[in-house]
């Protein structure tokens, strides 16, 4: 459980041998680990629907993140997964 600095913290778990780690949250801690620049690796998924309601995706902000696609797989579904790392 994270209890101090959460950049010092993912860190810390970054730096110990293992798996990746796969964050799971609400809209305001991924908007936090955005805006701290720990994300290595943006997984997106399209769905062939449009609702036109819900929170931004992304977070306001100060400059681009600019993102290099890796990896892109279209399911019989419709739903298109993106895979991005930063550039």
């Amino acid at each position: 459980m994270a209890g101090g600095d959460t950049a010092e913290e993912i860190a810390e778990l970054k730096a110990e041998p293992g798996k990746d780690l796969v964050a799971a949250g609400g809209t305001e801690f991924m908007h936090s680990l955005i805006k701290l620049g720990v994300v290595d690796e943006y997984r997106l998924w399209v769905l062939p629907a449009v609702t036109g309601k819900g929170a931004p995706l992304f977070p306001e902000l100060d400059q681009a993140v600019n993102l290099r696609l890796v990896k892109s797989t279209a399911f019989p579904s419709g739903i298109l997964e993106l895979v991005y790392t930063p550039a």
